[in-house]
């Protein structure tokens, strides 16, 4: 949900270092997802946790990388 349910002011003072605070008290992460598919990403914001990310930090590519082999 985003919202911080602990007592400790010191858990509170340092949430900013992993979490940005947006309107309401509700914390949002500091995260960039990142893959060349867009499947993980889907299934990530299907999840539990997939509405606390911005849809915004979500990159990824429109083919994955399966059966990518270096040659050399």
């Amino acid at each position: 949900s985003g919202v911080y349910n602990g007592t400790s002011d010191l858990q509170l003072e340092r949430l900013s270092v992993y979490f940005n605070e947006a309107s309401g008290n509700k914390y949002v992460p500091r995260a960039v997802l990142v893959d060349l598919e867009p499947g993980t990403m889907d299934a990530v914001r299907a999840g539990p946790f997939g509405q606390l990310f911005r849809p915004d930090n979500f990159v990824f590519g429109q083919s994955g990388a399966g059966n990518n082999w270096a040659k050399g």
